[in-house]
């Protein structure tokens, strides 16, 4: 079970393979907010999704209950820490329900699970997601995310790649949290050296809210180049056009973990969030832009936010990354 956000469903997604993958004949069900299910609908590891519509209030708990007493799980994984979850957790007919140990599971999860993985320092989210495959001593080496461009996708993604005369740079513009958040203004000038200087085409992804649709009309304001946007594709739609991407550009953020899944070259732009604990996963570390951290700070990984941070990151700091990215992986294809 792992409700909310998409990078957080990314990095849950090795489990769930390695889980398949050791026992062919289970059933894996997973619990999912609607737009987190959307990218993971298809899936060949995942048998079904039990959706789960927070926006509902507690409408959303009594819908979901007749659907979970439907089922006699073995196992429940709770992947999440919050309260919200372990309510769910409670309302689920299952002979095991594993969770985090009590240091780690807050607002009182730990109430709702019946065992939990041993305690440990807070680690990188996909590390301590794959503790919970040591403790059922399931093999995850190598780790796989198949998270797309699956089969029946790929006509739309070379339809749509076909488009452009240049390589593409995908450019997610904004986050779930402003905190997260870089200048729209920057970003208008990275996209202009994109397009002038390296020859890219730059393409604005992300969703349709209100900051992204601001952030959205200031980049094209500031910039005096082609700008593409293609806000609001929806996930598997942009999952197809990130892999499709030369270079992708991101805060932390969930196209930022499919971008590192699918080994795409990826510009992180951190500094409200703790890099160990949220950045990519053991790629592209050569690329991240890490303002989170004070001179000379060798942090440990933590749940701590640092509000104001990300204005830190100068134009100039984002390009000095697109020339590692030429120079490095520009001709990985």
């Amino acid at each position: 079970m792992l409700m909310s956000a998409a990078g957080d469903v990314v990095h849950a997604l090795p489990l769930v393979t390695a889980l398949k993958r050791y026992r062919p004949a289970c059933t894996v069900s997973w619990i999912l907010q609607p737009l987190p299910a959307s990218m993971v609908r298809g899936h060949p590891s995942v048998d079904e999704i039990i959706e789960f519509d927070r926006s509902l209030g507690i409408r959303s708990f009594t819908d979901l209950r007749p659907r979970l007493r439907a089922h006699e799980f073995d196992l429940l994984i709770d992947l999440q820490v919050y309260f919200k979850a372990g309510i769910v957790t409670a309302l689920a007919d299952a002979t095991v329900k594993l969770g985090f140990d009590r240091a780690r599971a807050r607002d009182l999860n730990w109430l709702f699970t019946n065992r939990k993985i041993p305690p440990r320092p807070i680690r990188h989210v996909q590390d301590q997601y794959l503790e919970f495959l040591e403790y059922l001593e399931v093999p995850y080496a190598p780790l796989e995310w198949n998270i797309g461009p699956w089969a029946g996708e790929r006509a739309w993604q070379a339809e749509w790649i076909s488009q452009f005369e240049r390589p593409v740079a995908a450019v997610v513009i904004a986050t779930s949290k402003p905190e997260k958040d870089w200048l729209p203004e920057r970003w208008a000038a990275v996209c202009d050296a994109l397009y002038t200087d390296y020859g890219l085409q730059p393409v604005l992804v992300g969703g349709r809210s209100a900051r992204e649709l601001d952030a959205e009309r200031i980049i094209r304001q500031r910039a005096s180049t082609p700008i593409r946007s293609e806000l609001g594709s929806g996930l598997r739609k942009l999952i197809s056009i990130l892999d499709a991407s030369a270079l992708v550009l991101a805060p932390d953020t969930g196209p930022l973990h499919m971008a590192v899944a699918m080994n795409r070259p990826v510009i992180s732009l951190l500094g409200y969030t703790n890099p160990k604990r949220t950045g990519p996963y053991r790629r592209f570390h050569d690329l991240m832009i890490d303002a989170y951290a004070n001179d000379g700070e060798n942090y440990v990984p933590t749940m701590e936010n640092r509000p104001g941070r990300m204005p830190r990151i100068t134009v100039d700091d984002v390009l000095s990354r697109v020339e590692v990215w030429r120079q490095r992986y520009s001709m990985l294809r």
